[in-house]
This record gives structure tokens, C-alpha cells and sequence, in this order.
């Protein structure tokens, strides 16, 4: 298991890399705190089955470029619950609450909710622990996941690339990979918005109408349910076609590694946003930037979620949680496509570079005696 992600640690972390196990709770778990130079680390707990130590390490690295980036007193860490999240609710909780008290002692990690998870999640472990982001509002959180903290953001971000002449956002066609959280508001936002919606997948297949999609009426289908693939509103269309479809706004909000080196080449839009978490290699990346396909990467453009639940964990409001992402997210985004323009560079590597000169300028003030 060591080499899957040794070979990926450098200066700036892991820190710390946590396997849990419960065999009488059939609890397998992985954190990962990267670095805490600013402060706690903050990262949501995904649940999947297939789960690596490598994906918890490279999402944990995105959340300490992302926290970093938007200026926050954390670090960054994740965590990853070997399990199939669509278990009866109750054994669900007993394992979320499992997992609670295996990390009761480990308060460099305050645990958020990511895919498989839910606010619900993050109240049964507050509930044990006393330490969460994303509780429900009823217990005095700010719920990022119903507010779609995360998808305003995505939309901001894609503003702000129309302002740079590379897309604009009332008309544009946008496909949407992931019908959850992230995707269900990201698709409503950019609707609201003047956008039309044309395809849209869930982890069952994927649906497409190029005179766009009623997205309100998709948005209750999903919610009953039902795959999107059935939506009556739209085709059915593979799930390997999503990719290839052609629009101006393509948005990745489900697992990472949607875009590789071998699908790169065939994506057909102008501006790519991500909404999801590393959702494409570096290989990808590269092949978008010289195709003058324009990617505003993850760390900068799905910071709204980890901000809204940093304002929470301070004792904001929601509505200085939405402020602080509006700006966060729009003065990082206008200065890694300025920055891209005139270095001829990925805005990626742009944005590392960017980070990490923040970030270990935060290292420095750590004592080093």
C-alpha cells in the first residue's frame, strides 16, 4: 500500500496517513491529513468501494491547494470509507459513527461531507465527536450540500470566463457529469442563468436533449429516484458519449480521472469547469491546453463548499459564507486565466504555482526549533 502514494509525497505533505480498521463493525477507513501550515486540516469523507490510499492522498493534496487558495485558517486533509454508501441507513450510521470515535483523538482532521455522504453524516459525527463542517441548519450549520454552496462557485468561475471572451454563459450549452449535490444545483444555477443544460449523467447512464433540458422538472425526477437516463424530457444516450458531446461548458462533478490522455482528444468544448475533485489527469490537462480548450481547475473552482463550511466552523452566516465565495472564487479565477494569458501556460500550473508560493509562505511562520 506505501508505494501507491509514497512516490507522490514531497515537502509540503502528507503529513500524516491514517488506515482504520473494525473488523466487528466492518469499518475500513483511510485519512489523510496533508498539511496543516494554516491550521486544522478540513476535507470531506467520501464513501465508495473502491477507494485507493493514491485517490485519498490526491484529494487530500486538492484540499490543502483549494483551502490554501481561498485563504483559509485550515489545511487540508480527506478521508475515505471503504463501503457502498447506498447501504440501509442504519447500518450506514453505525459506521459513520464508527468511523466518528476512530478519529475522536485526531483533531488536525475536521471531516466535511464529500460523495456517499451527507449533512446527516456529518451530524451523527458531530454528535459523537463535537467536531464537523455541512451540519444541518438545524443544529446551527450552514448545509452547503441543500444551499449548493459548491455549484455557485462552478457558476461564478464560468462568469468570470465570460469576461475574458471565452464563453458566454446565457446560451451556452453545458453538459453536466454527476447528478448530485454538485451537479443538481450546478445545472439549476447555470439554467437560471440563461444557460441551456443539453446532457446530463448520473451513475446509471446519461441524458441528452440539444434543445436543452427542463431542469426543473429533472431535478424532481431525480429526486424521486430515477435515473436520469429515463427522464422523459430527453434521449438516453451511453454513458462513453458524454465525453465527446459537443457544448461550450463541460462540467465534471462526479469521480476523478473523468478526462484522461485517451479521451482528452475527442472532448468538443470551449471552457471546462470543475466541479468535482482532480476529475482529470495531468496528460489530459495538457492535450485541453494545447487544443485551446480553457480548464479553470478544481482547487479554484469548487472552493465554495470547504468556504461555506469554514465560515460555519468560525460561527458566520450564510450569507457572509456566499460573499466570501463570490469573491474568493472570482479573484482566483481572474488571476489564474490572466496569469495562463500571458504565460502561455496551463491555468493549472499556474495555479499550483500560484498556491504553493502561498503556502509555504504559511509554512514559514511554523516553528522550526
Amino acid at each position: 500500500m506505501l508505494t501507491d502514494w509514497s512516490r507522490l509525497s514531497d515537502d509540503l505533505g502528507p503529513e500524516k496517513i491514517t488506515l482504520l480498521k473494525n473488523p466487528d463493525i466492518g469499518l475500513e477507513a483511510i485519512v489523510v491529513v496533508d498539511n496543516t501550515a494554516a491550521g486544522p486540516a478540513v476535507g470531506g469523507i467520501r464513501m465508495a468501494t473502491d477507494i485507493t490510499v493514491e485517490e485519498i492522498f490526491r484529494l487530500a493534496r486538492a484540499m490543502t491547494f483549494k483551502n490554501t487558495a481561498a485563504g483559509l485558517p485550515h489545511g487540508g486533509g480527506k478521508a475515505g470509507i471503504i463501503a457502498n454508501p447506498a447501504m440501509p441507513d442504519h447500518e450506514k450510521e453505525r459506521l459513520i459513527r464508527a468511523f466518528a470515535n476512530a478519529i475522536r483523538d485526531m483533531t488536525d482532521y475536521i471531516p466535511g461531507p464529500d460523495m456517499g455522504t451527507t449533512e446527516a453524516s456529518m451530524a451523527q459525527i458531530h454528535d459523537e465527536i463535537g467536531r464537523a463542517i455541512g451540519l444541518p441548519a438545524v443544529l446551527g450549520g450552514i448545509p452547503l450540500d441543500t444551499l449548493g454552496a459548491t455549484a455557485f462557485g462552478v457558476v461564478v468561475a464560468a462568469q468570470v470566463a465570460e469576461d475574458f471572451g471565452i464563453v458566454r454563459v446565457d446560451g451556452a450549452r453545458v453538459v453536466i457529469e454527476g447528478f448530485g449535490a454538485v451537479g443538481t444545483h450546478t445545472a439549476r444555477l447555470f439554467s437560471e442563468r440563461g444557460a441551456k443544460v443539453i446532457t446530463v449523467s448520473d451513475s446509471r447512464g446519461a441524458v441528452t436533449n440539444p434543445d436543452g433540458l427542463d431542469v426543473e422538472k429533472l431535478i424532481v425526477f431525480k429526486h424521486e429516484g430515477s435515473p436520469v437516463h429515463l427522464f422523459p424530457g430527453g434521449m438516453e444516450i451511453p454513458a462513453s458519449e458524454l465525453v465527446t458531446t459537443d457544448c461550450d461548458i463541460w462540467v465534471p462533478a462526479a469521480r476523478p480521472d473523468t478526462f484522461t490522455k485517451d479521451n482528452a482528444p475527442g472532448v468538443r468544448a470551449r471552457l471546462i469547469v470543475q466541479g468535482a475533485n482532480i476529475p482529470a489527469t495531468p496528460e489530459a490537462e495538457t492535450i485541453f491546453h494545447e487544443r485551446g480548450i480553457v480548464v479553470v481547475p478544481d482547487f479554484i473552482a469548487n472552493a465554495g463548499g470547504v468556504i461555506c463550511g469554514a465560515v460555519e466552523y468560525g460561527g458566520g452566516t450564510q450569507r457572509q459564507a456566499f460573499d466570501m465565495i463570490e469573491t474568493k472564487i472570482r479573484d482566483n479565477t481572474r488571476e489564474v486565466l490572466e496569469l495562463s494569458a500571458t504565460k502561455g501556460l496551463e491555468p493549472r500550473l499556474v495555479a499550483m504555482e500560484m498556491t504553493e508560493r502561498r503556502l509555504r509562505e504559511e509554512m514559514g511562520y511554523r516553528r522550526s526549533f
